[in-house]
């Protein structure tokens, strides 16, 4: 597996930012709200935390994350957590939900008065209020690389999963717990017997069932 490091940090970190690493999780589920997180270390710890593990959470056991999770936020300077619920991705779609999400945590950002700059896993987000194109880096496979980003990651899986597990007690005919919204074969099935619930989304669902 390639150690995700602080190198992105490093730059802007020199310049005086603080620096926030933003992910998602829940992008290509079927049902179940977008999670998504920003971490932020402190530079002063730079070092300790590389040693800790940390990296992209699709290639961490359920284990490791719960373990990692308790770790970042003894570490972490900050974690922000957004979460936009299903409604509005049926109304707006996913594009603009995740948009929406990084502005929601953005503005906890701001309140902490400080230089801030955003590292983003995959794409720019246009009108950032307090942060602009000018502080934010796009990064393709950022999870991978960039220490803040996979710690974000981790921190929005482990708070998804938790909520869809609580949204299975709700839900049972379509296991949540286990598919955590995403369109498995039972799933799939269980959507065709018993349709959609409230938290599915509806263009997802069409094109899955097409």
């Amino acid at each position: 597996m390639k150690k995700a490091n602080f190198f992105y940090e490093k730059k802007f970190w020199q310049k005086g930012y603080q620096v926030f690493g933003i992910d998602e999780v829940g992008r290509g589920s079927l049902a179940g709200p977008l999670v998504l997180s920003a971490v932020c270390f402190p530079q002063k710890k730079s070092k300790a935390v590389e040693n800790l593990g940390i990296a992209d959470s699709k290639k961490l056991t359920a284990k490791k994350r719960e373990e990692l999770v308790k770790i970042i936020k003894r570490q972490a300077n900050k974690i922000f957590i957004a979460k936009i619920n299903v409604s509005y991705i049926n109304k707006y779609g996913i594009s603009k939900a995740f948009q929406s999400g990084v502005r929601k945590l953005v503005n906890q950002m701001k309140k902490t008065n400080k230089k801030i700059f955003v590292l983003i896993d995959g794409f720019h987000v246009k009108y950032l209020k307090g942060v602009g194109l000018k502080n934010q880096k796009a990064i393709i496979k950022g999870d991978e690389k960039s220490i803040s980003i996979a710690a974000a990651s981790i921190i929005a899986k482990v708070y998804r999963d938790k909520l869809m597990k609580k949204l299975a007690k709700k839900y049972p005919f379509y296991h949540f717990d286990k598919n955590k919204g995403y369109g498995t074969k039972e799933h799939i099935k269980a959507l065709k017997k018993y349709r959609q619930c409230p938290i599915h989304r509806v263009l997802f669902i069409r094109n899955s069932l097409k």
